[in-house]
C-alpha cells in the first residue's frame, strides 16, 4: 500500500491500531544519497572505533534526506496455527516546508541511478511526500504558530498557488457579502496551506475546512476582524491542527515509539541514523548518548544481516549477497526447517507483494526483513527443541531462541563488525593487521600502496613510518592470499604486525644503550630487583612475538585493536617499565638512543 500525503491523515486511525496489535515491525528506508565524498582522512575504514564510524557517518546522515520508508506490521492471527498476517506499507516523504521551515539536501548520483533501476516513483517523493519534522524543528514552528509571529512559506506548487487565488479574485468580484464558493478536492495539510494563503492574500474572506473541501466566504473587513479575533479556542485548535498536519509522518513515528514493538531491519545502522536525525532530534555529537537515545526510542532491535550472518556457514547455505538472496534461500528445500516454517499471509489492501517482487522499495524489503526474521527464529527454535516439537511455536519462543542477537546491529567497514545498543560494544574479532615493510621506493604514497594490492584484495591502508605501511582486511582469506604471495618479494616485504617488534613507541623505548656510560657509573641493582624488573617483561615479550595475535597496538591504532593482556601483565608492563626507563634517565642522563620516526612520543600505550 502507496501512502503519499494526501492518503496518510486518513489512514493514521488504522496504522495506529494494526501497531497496538503487531507482534514486531519491520523496517526499510530509502534515501536521496548514503555517503558524502569526504577527504581520505574523512572516509570510514577498518581502522575505526565505533564512536569514530559515527562522527563520520554523521556528516552524511545530516546532509541527505528520506525518500520512502517502508514499514511492514507482523501480527499472529488469533485461532492458527503459527500463521502471521503482515500489512505493509510504502510511505513517501519530503521534508515539511512550513513557517520557519525549508530544509537543505542532496542528491547523489549514485542513489538516484540506483533508485530509478529498480523503478522508484520520484513524482510522488518531490510532490506527494508526506511531511515531516524533528523535535526541534517541532519546537520553533509551534513557538512561531501559536504566537502568531510566523509567514507560510507553502509546500504547493506556486503555479498551483496562483491558480487558486485567480479563482476566488474572479469569484469575489461578482460574489455579494455572504456568498459562498467551494474549493474540492483539497484536504490534509494542504488545505490548511491553501487557507492560510488566501487569507493573507484576501483581507475580505473567511476560509472554513469541510469534508467536501475549503469553504471561502465573502465577508466585510468589520466581520473578518470579528471573526478573527472572538473565535477564540477554536482559533487555538485550529493552529494546533496546522501543527499537526505539519507533523505528518512524525505523528506515526511517535506512534511506532510508544507501541515498543521489535523493530526489525537488515543491515540496519544507516536506518537508525535517519529516524533519529529526521524524527527524534539532531543526531548527537556523543556516540554513546547516540547509542542511548535510540535504545530507548527502541529497546528491543532484531538486525537480521548480524543474525543469518552468524549462522549461514554453520549452516553450509550458498553465500549471498543482498536481503532478497537470504530470503531465497530460506524459502528453499535449503532450507531444512522450509515445511514447517511460519505461513504469512498479506492484509487487506497489502496484496501487491502476494505476486510481484519489488526489491529495494521500502514497503517490500521491510516484508522481506520480517520474513526472514520468523523463518531464521524457526529454524532455530527447530535447532534447539529438535525434530518433534511438542508445541505450536509462538512469537516470544522466537524471540527467546533470538535473545544473542537482539540490539546487535551489523556495522558495516569498521573495526568492529557490530554496535552493542544495550550495553558496551565487543572487542575486534577482525583478522590480523600486516605489516608493510617498503625497499628502493622513495616518496610512496598510501594511495600506491592500495593499487599495489588492489588487483589481489583490498586492504585499508594506514602509514606507520616513512617505509612502512599498515594494511587491514576484514577477510582472513585475504591476509593468507598477500602473506603467501608476497614471501619473497624483492622490494615489499609483508609479515604479520607484532607491537612489541614494530611500534615506532616500544621501539624508541627498548633502544636506550648504556654502553657510552663508564661502567663504574651504572648503578649496582639487587639481584632480586632485576629478576623481578626484566624476567616478566621479557616473558611476556617473547610470548607475544611467538603467538599470533589477532589485536594489535601502536599509538594510531584504535584502541579496540590493542592487545588482550591479563591483569598481572597489565601491572608489570604499566609500573615496571616505565618505573626502569625514569631510573635510568635519573643515573644516565643522555644514554637514550631512540631509532624510533616520532623520537617526540615516549609513552607506552594505556591497552
Amino acid at each position: 500500500m502507496d501512502l503519499g500525503a494526501e492518503e496518510f491523515e486518513r489512514s493514521l486511525p488504522l496504522l495506529q491500531k494494526l501497531l497496538r496489535e503487531a507482534d514486531f515491525v519491520g523496517l526499510d528506508i530509502e534515501f536521496t544519497g548514503l555517503r558524502s565524498n569526504l577527504s581520505s582522512l574523512q572516509k570510514i575504514s577498518l581502522f575505526d572505533l565505533p564512536s569514530d564510524w559515527y562522527l563520520k557517518t554523521r556528516q552524511s546522515i545530516q546532509q541527505f534526506t528520506v525518500c520512502q520508508i517502508g514499514l511492514s506490521v507482523f501480527s499472529s492471527i488469533e485461532g492458527e496455527s503459527n500463521m502471521y498476517i503482515a500489512h505493509s506499507c510504502n510511505f513517501f516523504l519530503f521534508p515539511t516546508t512550513f513557517g520557519i521551515l525549508d530544509s537543505e539536501f542532496s542528491f547523489q548520483a549514485s542513489s538516484v541511478q540506483f533508485l530509478n533501476q529498480y523503478g522508484f516513483n520520484y513524482n510522488k517523493f518531490l510532490k506527494k511526500g508526506i511531511p515531516y519534522m524533528n523535535e526541534e524543528q517541532e519546537k520553533k514552528i509551534k513557538h512561531s504558530i501559536l504566537t502568531g509571529n510566523w509567514k507560510v512559506r507553502s509546500s504547493l506548487d506556486k503555479d498551483q498557488i496562483k491558480v487558486v487565488i485567480d479563482k476566488v479574485t474572479q469569484w469575489l468580484d461578482l460574489a455579494k457579502e455572504g456568498d459562498q464558493m467551494t474549493l474540492p478536492g483539497i484536504a490534509g495539510f494542504q488545505a490548511f496551506e491553501v487557507q492560510l494563503v488566501l487569507r493573507q492574500a484576501l483581507p475580505n474572506i473567511w476560509t472554513v475546512l469541510r469534508d467536501g473541501g475549503v469553504i471561502v466566504k465573502k465577508v466585510s473587513q468589520q466581520h473578518r476582524w470579528y471573526l478573527e479575533h472572538a473565535s477564540g479556542d477554536r482559533d487555538s485548535c485550529w493552529k494546533e491542527q496546522i501543527l499537526l498536519s505539519a507533523r505528518g509522518f512524525s505523528v506515526f513515528f511517535q506512534m511506532l515509539v510508544q507501541a515498543q514493538k521489535p523493530l526489525v531491519g537488515h543491515n540496519m545502522m544507516m536506518d537508525l541514523l535517519h529516524l533519529h536525525e529526521k524524527f527524534f532530534r539532531p543526531l548527537p555529537e556523543s556516540y554513546d548518548q547516540f547509542k542511548q537515545n535510540i535504545h530507548n526510542l527502541f529497546p528491543v532491535l532484531i538486525d537480521t544481516k548480524n543474525v543469518t550472518k552468524d549462522i549461514w556457514k554453520e549452516l553450509h547455505f550458498p553465500r549471498v549477497s543482498n536481503l532478497s538472496e537470504v530470503y531465497e534461500v530460506l524459502s528453499s528445500n535449503l532450507n531444512p526447517t522450509k515445511d514447517s516454517a511460519p505461513v504469512i499471509v498479506h492484509g487487506n489492501k497489502c496484496e501487491k507483494y502476494a505476486k510481484t517482487k519489488c526489491p529495494h522499495e521500502a514497503g517490500y524489503d521491510a516484508f522481506l526483513c520480517g520474513s526472514v526474521l520468523l523463518k531464521v527464529a524457526h529454524l532455530l527454535l527447530q535447532r534447539v527443541r529438535g525434530p518433534v516439537p511438542t508445541s505450536e511455536p509462538s512469537f516470544p519462543q522466537y524471540l527467546d531462541v533470538l535473545a544473542p542477537y537482539v540490539n546487535q546491529v551489523n556495522l558495516i567497514r569498521a573495526g568492529v563488525p557490530k554496535i552493542n545498543f544495550s550495553g558496551p560494544d565487543y572487542s575486534s574479532i577482525r583478522p590480523p593487521i600486516l605489516i608493510l615493510t617498503v625497499r628502493r621506493w622513495p616518496g610512496v604514497s598510501e594511495q600506491q600502496v592500495y593499487g599495489e594490492f588492489q588487483n589481489l584484495c583490498k586492504f585499508d591502508i594506514r602509514r606507520l613510518t616513512q617505509s612502512q605501511f599498515l594494511l587491514l582486511s576484514n577477510k582472513f582469506k585475504d591476509v593468507r592470499s598477500v602473506l603467501k604471495e608476497y614471501r619473497c618479494h624483492p622490494t615489499l616485504q609483508v609479515s604479520l604486525y607484532r607491537y612489541w617488534r614494530h611500534s615506532p613507541n616500544v621501539s624508541c623505548m627498548l633502544h636506550w644503550t648504556p654502553a657510552s656510560t663508564p661502567e663504574h657509573s651504572v648503578p649496582h641493582l639487587d639481584t632480586c630487583f632485576y629478576t623481578w624488573t626484566f624476567v616478566p617483561l621479557l616473558g611476556h615479550l617473547l610470548l607475544h612475538l611467538e603467538t599470533p595475535s589477532h589485536n594489535w597496538t601502536l599509538t594510531s591504532v584504535p584502541r579496540h585493536l590493542l592487545p588482550q593482556l591479563d591483569t598481572c601483565s597489565h601491572i608489570w608492563m604499566l609500573v615496571l617499565i616505565p618505573g626502569c626507563l625514569l631510573l635510568h634517565l635519573e643515573t644516565h642522563p643522555g644514554s637514550l638512543s631512540c631509532t624510533s620516526q616520532h623520537p617526540s612520543d615516549l609513552r607506552v600505550d594505556n591497552p
